[in-house]
């Protein structure tokens, strides 16, 4: 189990200065009061049967990423499982939080923890983050006596809140593959069985915000990520080489199209770079959740869209370099191209 130091022991001992660790190198560090304003991300209703497709494909082709509305996830259930989340990591003693500690020499293993790359413990910069993940499919990973029992519908709404969004997942592949002129099942039947995970992150206030990250550059190794924040905001895209900063929206739910979708569509789609910056006054919570091929599975551009650009890959051989070496962007994606 992880007994690796917390950042919220670290806030608690009122530190005047991050510890050293958690410092980026300077061609890394946000620059706080620079950054632009994604409030031009696209906004797809998934109502709007008419148009839908040319929408997110454009959203596709251009960001990688887009926020989706009436996509038919109860608001109610977005709103309680940001506050569950919130209550554990705001509610729960420490020693109870540390019950649930995940397995820090695994990647993505389940449970509350810091740490997400595995390299030597000196050469990893930290992100400014603790996070809670669940893997909730396959129906044969899920166990929820892994997570919290408190509050009394912690592990239903977690359940509930899987569920629906695998569905809303599964309608965006379809959506996706329609968007380039494939079948709808082309992307889905590429990627194979879906494996998810639902990641709680919790980013406490930071004293010197302009040297940290909470999150540092990545872009997400799977299919498609499905994401809701709070109000406080910090989380940016990158687009066209500057740091965009994605508003906050209470009811729509962020759309991340991830490296394994711009395999499969042979480079059409980009998955999308971004990263967490922190504050100083205000903690921030976020819920991003993952669908992802097995580890076995082979992904390769399909043949409609030939001739391939990406070299076809094992699935868990790229997960292992990407929590390995870590992902400085996108290199582990870049190093598929041909």
């Amino acid at each position: 189990m992880e007994t690796a130091s917390r950042v919220e022991l670290i806030v608690k001992g009122n530190l005047p200065e991050v510890p050293s660790q958690y410092i980026q190198p300077p061609e890394a560090r946000p620059i706080l009061d620079n950054s632009g304003d994604a409030a031009s991300i696209p906004t797809v209703d998934l109502s709007s049967s008419d148009s839908v497709r040319e929408a997110i494909g454009d959203a596709c082709r251009n960001w990688g990423a887009f926020h989706v509305i009436n996509h038919g996830v109860p608001i109610h259930l977005l709103d309680r499982m940001r506050s569950l989340g919130l209550s554990f990591f705001q509610d729960y003693p420490m020693e109870e939080k540390l019950r649930y500690a995940c397995d820090s020499t695994s990647a993505a293993s389940e449970g509350y923890g810091s740490r997400m790359l595995l390299g030597a413990k000196d050469d990893v910069v930290l992100d400014w983050r603790d996070y809670f993940d669940h893997h909730t499919f396959p129906l044969s990973r899920r166990n929820p006596s892994r997570w919290p029992i408190h509050p009394p519908d912690y592990r239903q709404v977690v359940g509930e809140y899987g569920d629906e969004m695998k569905k809303l997942a599964q309608m965006l592949l379809e959506l996706i593959s329609e968007s380039l002129g494939l079948p709808c099942s082309s992307i889905e039947e590429a990627v194979g069985e879906i494996y998810q995970n639902i990641t709680v992150s919790y980013y406490p206030p930071c004293p010197q915000p302009e040297l940290t990250l909470g999150l540092q550059s990545h872009s997400d190794m799977g299919a498609i990520t499905l994401l809701i924040q709070d109000d406080v905001g910090g989380l940016q895209l990158y687009k066209d080489a500057q740091w965009l900063t994605v508003p906050p929206t209470s009811d729509a739910i962020l759309v991340l199209i991830a490296d394994q979708t711009e395999i499969i569509t042979n480079g059409i789609y980009k998955s999308a770079q971004h990263r967490a910056v922190t504050n100083a006054n205000r903690a921030r919570l976020s819920v991003a959740t993952f669908h992802d091929p097995s580890k076995t599975a082979r992904i390769a551009p399909v043949s409609q869209l030939s001739p391939p650009s990406y070299k076809e890959v094992v699935y868990g051989q790229y997960v292992s370099s990407w929590y390995s070496k870590g992902p400085e962007g996108k290199r582990n994606l870049d190093a598929l191209l041909y």
